[in-house]
């Protein structure tokens, strides 16, 4: 036979498109519309419905950016529709292109009583409501569209500035023309037509290109074409269909791989659009998905975030209440077990705690479920924390996508153990289909099946189906494919199933998995540690403000019987972790979601500061002494460490001088020496009891070095490697003034650069191995990188990187392509670096994440140096990215090692306040231990009154001690990091700690 191959699929797929789709409805008639633009906010679908409406005609404008328009439309079925299934077909101006990125509508009808009732979404690729299954003669038809007008942002040309990404600064144009508001009949038969046309289409281009099955694909398709009069598409469909009927009866091989489908609406929780509009995405979304559970009856959806959950039932409850039916049906499926789907790498962990115990909660209070994995396909990134954390949650596996989107290496696995900091291991599962958007396609599908990395040992994998972020979540279009690929020849067989199954059946066949240790790093993103710093700060300070407030409120109620401040403190974690998702705290946002972040972050520091100040008030009672509240276990040696306040501490012991001399000036205290240039450059510093220089000769450190920063796309997610090829040295000083103030040793330094500046205080204590560098910034620049460079005069193999709990080490070398691609990397309080069981330094801070590491040889030398990232000026998605002032707090320790870096790390968070009272106050708990660290003190989430703190190990090795109690209790046991009870505890004062290894203790109160 002649090769006919491309004019078969030439055929078929003009056919599809211009014939068969546009016949799926046949008859329509248009609807008469009345609309009502809002002048501000949105209202409830009560108000709504409600209104004033005025006419409005297809072809008219309508919507602002970020403007909302309700819509009425009204009509009547025609008698000769009747015994027809009838749909409403709305066009509000939709780009089918821009799914989930540009106008949506929720439709609601009005009950008999008058309230609203949703019904569906209205998307680009969503475009119909249900009217009636089957029309019985004239009937009378009334809906109500909430459309909104988001703007779209990541444009044809993405990552262009824009000023609609805020409401303050948007245009007050119309950006949309509604096309049409229609009555139409839903063939059926046609519909049918064109999933097996699409489905066998798709798997053709697949299979190889002479194969039999290819073949009498293509055979059927043109056989179908041939009965199909284009001109009668519905009368003729069902004979189409009928050719077609052995090729998608064809069982699949019984080799093929398994697919466990999942519907799925990846909604992030602020992103290019604001948190208000995030409610009504997932209102919109999940009242399409709960139509579709209705008409489908093997459909399962599954959706995250406890906190979207918890927006539905404050907000659309009318939404809420078809959740809570289709969840207790057990098809709409609550996943993951989070608050929201936060990012992991900058949270503390006790934020990640959080994390999961307020989302378990939530989940077993509404739904009476836990999640038995963790959901997060979409986050930058995933710290090696997180497989301790997980299952001491109570977790079970763990699931992500995100490793796909590397720039330069491939992951190895698809199915594996993923081993963290402390040894602990997780089943984990990326999908091979590589998107959390699937459409199951038949390009995707065969994806799938040909890198499953597992395919000697193993069968299967997920696909979570349908668009995300407003684009309505998965259609039945593709429970349509499904349904054809259950058992297709050529096909992998796919399946509705729960994530839960697909996990026990994937461990099941996988007894033995590949082990991958250490973090998830993301070789994309790795601006993400840096950009919108203010965000940034807050969100640190906040953590620690309410871990301090939980300390000082539990130490309030056990001593003097004081209320505990339960929902107050759960209402300002639940804000904390909300703006942990994985688009806030990274600040990838429009302008619009961080100028919000910084006044909700701003009120939860002051309230949580409020509570501990109140707190320590009552704890000192009225009198002139001066205490001391000490909030941290600050020194990891072997002593007794208490978090309580005491009677004034005595000065430091020793002094500390300054000396002005022609090569700048000389600070020194007992523990080290320091000169700083006249440019404010550091060019000595010793550690006097090793006589160790820290600084290599020639190359200062505390150098500001302003770079480039322009990457290919994804402004404020990426910096691409070759911004190093353009630096320049801020060395140029306005001012420099010394002081010697209450025994403290002070330079400050004034330094203009580009349309920026900066005033750095440099300050050395009695007693303190650190330098303590304070900088304010008032930043103007546009697309740059402001680094904080510290050559150091140390021969490190690795640095060792504070994590939650702990910390990370990374090689300095770059052999290999993954080492290479690590030239940005994380971390919370402290980076070290460190010789051999030997000298070494760190650097500690108060509110940044990223850093870079480099060797540098000179002769027969290897130093070290790391630059800290400061700030960064993305011009998207919001294009004035850090603008305005700042202030940052670094420290170079000088002579360090993992318990002095923990230690000066901790510090500088968590410094003691002094409170003038009458009372000392006896701490609730104290440690001992070497590298025993609490981390936390509150009390149990279940009210009970019980004391749960929480303590780790820091420093990377086996330790034992003992926790002593300050109160009367009833014993103290081992629970969940969620504060669930274990099946065997450990009980008792004596600690035993593994490496890194995280406990949760319960002190039952007497």
């Amino acid at each position: 036979m002649h090769e006919e191959t491309s004019l078969t699929v030439g055929r078929v797929t003009r056919v599809l498109a211009e014939r068969v789709r546009p016949a799926v409805h046949s008859a329509r008639i248009p609807l008469e519309i009345a609309a009502h633009q809002l002048p501000g906010e949105p209202i409830p679908a009560a108000e709504g419905l409600a209104l004033e409406y005025a006419p409005f005609a297809a072809g008219q404008q309508w919507g602002p950016a970020w403007g909302t328009t309700w819509f009425r439309v009204r009509g009547t079925v025609p008698a000769e529709w009747a015994g027809k299934r009838v749909e409403a077909l709305v066009d509000l101006g939709f780009d089918i292109n821009m799914t989930g990125f540009q106008c949506e509508a929720l439709a609601y009808r009005a009950g008999a009583d008058g309230k609203p009732i949703p019904v569906k979404s209205l998307n680009p690729r969503n475009q119909w409501l249900p009217i009636t299954e089957r029309a019985e003669g004239e009937e009378a038809v009334e809906l109500f569209l909430e459309g909104a007008a988001n703007p779209v942002l990541l444009d044809y040309h993405p990552f262009l500035p824009t000023q609609e990404g805020d409401i303050l600064t948007s245009s007050p144009d119309p950006l949309y023309r509604v096309r049409h508001m229609d009555l139409a009949v839903f063939e059926t038969e046609v519909f049918e037509l064109s999933l097996d046309l699409e489905v066998l289409l798709e798997l053709q281009a697949e299979l190889d290109e002479t194969s039999p099955r290819r073949m009498r694909i293509l055979q059927a398709l043109d056989d179908a074409l041939d009965v199909l009069d284009l001109q009668r598409i519905v009368a003729t469909a069902p004979v189409a269909r009928a050719r077609l009927a052995d090729v998608l009866a064809a069982p699949a091989d019984a080799s093929a791989h398994r697919i466990a489908a999942i519907g799925h609406a990846h909604i992030d929780s602020a992103w290019l659009w604001p948190l208000r509009e995030t409610v009504r995405k997932v209102a919109r979304t999940t009242s399409s998905m709960t139509t579709l559970l209705e008409e489908q009856p093997k459909f399962r959806y599954g959706m995250s975030s406890a906190q979207q959950y918890a927006w539905m039932k404050e907000h659309r409850p009318e939404v809420y209440a078809r959740i809570k039916t289709a969840v207790a049906e057990g098809r709409f499926l609550p996943l993951g077990g989070m608050w929201v789907e936060s990012d992991t790498v900058m949270p503390t962990g006790e934020s990640l705690v959080r994390q999961f115990s307020h989302g378990q909660r939530f989940f077993e209070r509404e739904f009476g479920i836990r999640s038995k994995g963790v959901w997060l396909p979409d986050s930058f990134g995933y710290s090696p924390a997180l497989p301790q954390l997980m299952r001491r949650a109570g977790f079970e596996w763990f699931f992500t996508q995100k490793i796909s989107w590397n720039q330069r290496n491939v992951f190895p696995h698809h199915s594996f153990d993923w081993e963290g900091i402390d040894g602990s291991r997780i089943f984990t599962h990326f999908p091979p289909m590589d998107t959390y958007n699937s459409q199951l396609s038949g390009m995707e599908v065969a994806k799938a099946s040909r890198q499953f990395k597992e395919n000697r040992v193993a069968t299967r994998s997920i696909a979570p189906v349908g668009w995300g972020d407003g684009g309505g979540g998965t259609t039945r279009e593709m429970t349509g494919k499904a349904s054809r690929l259950t058992d297709l020849e050529g096909s992998a067989k796919v399946e509705w199933i729960h994530p839960d199954e697909f996990f026990d059946a994937a461990k099941a066949e996988l007894p033995d998995p590949a082990v991958w240790v250490g973090e998830l790093y993301l070789d994309l993103h790795r601006g993400t540690l840096t950009s919108q710093h203010a965000t940034k700060a807050l969100h640190r300070w906040a953590e620690q403000a309410l871990i301090e407030a939980e300390l000082w409120t539990s130490t309030a109620a056990v001593r003097l019987g004081a209320a505990y401040p339960h929902d107050e403190l759960d209402r300002l974690w639940q804000t904390v972790l909300l703006h942990e998702f994985h688009d806030i705290l990274p600040g990838t946002s429009i302008a619009w979601v961080h100028r919000e972040a910084f006044s909700v972050l701003s009120g939860v520091l002051d309230e949580a500061r409020a509570l501990s100040e109140a707190a320590r008030a009552a704890l000192a009672g009225s009198g002139d002494l001066e205490l001391v509240f000490t909030p941290s276990s600050v020194d990891v040696g072997s002593a007794a460490r208490a978090l309580g306040a005491s009677v004034s501490f005595a000065p430091a012991a020793g002094s500390v001088s300054l000396a002005e001399t022609a090569s700048g000036f000389r600070l020194e205290n007992d523990l080290v020496t320091v000169v700083i240039s006249p440019e404010g450059l550091i060019v000595s510093a010793v550690d006097k009891a090793s006589g160790r220089e820290t600084i290599p000769a020639g190359t200062p450190a505390n150098l500001f070095q302003l770079h480039q920063d322009f990457p290919n796309m994804w402004d404020a997610w990426d910096i691409d490697k070759y911004y190093r090829n353009r630096v320049e040295d801020l060395t140029a000083v306005s001012s420099i003034s010394a002081s010697v103030e209450d025994g403290v040793a002070t330079i400050v330094i004034e330094r203009p650069f580009s349309e920026s500046s900066l005033r750095q205080t440099i300050t050395l204590r009695p007693g303190s191995r650190t330098v303590l560098l304070r900088n304010e910034i008032d930043w103007h620049e546009t697309e740059k990188l402001l680094k904080l460079a510290f050559p150091l005069d140390v021969f490190a193999r690795e640095t060792s990187a504070e994590t939650q709990f702990g910390f990370q080490r990374r090689v300095t070398h770059v052999n290999t392509s993954w080492e290479a691609a690590k030239f940005e990397t994380s971390m919370h309080r402290f980076v070290l670096v460190q010789e051999d069981g030997g000298f070494g330094a760190a650097l500690v801070n108060d509110s940044i994440y990223g850093f870079d590491t480099s060797r540098d040889v000179d002769g027969d030398d290897v130093t070290t140096t790391v630059r800290l990232s400061l700030l960064r000026a993305p011009r998207f998605p919001d294009p004035d990215t850090d603008h305005g002032r700042h202030e940052i707090q670094v420290g170079l320790v000088i002579g360090a090692d993992a318990a002095i870096a923990t230690a000066e790390g901790i510090a500088l968070n968590a410094p003691a306040t002094v409170v003038r009272g009458a009372n000392e106050v006896e701490p609730l708990v104290a440690v001992t231990g070497e590298g025993i660290v609490v981390s936390s003190v509150k009390l149990a989430d279940d009210r009970s009154g019980d004391v749960i703190v929480r303590v780790y190990e820091a420093l990377g090795r086996r330790a034992t001690g003992s926790l002593s109690v300050g109160f009367e209790h009833r014993g103290i046991r081992e629970v969940s990091l969620i504060e669930d009870e274990l099946e065997d505890p450990r009980t008792g004062e004596s600690l035993s700690l593994r490496p890194f290894e995280v406990r949760t203790l319960r002190i039952a109160r007497g």
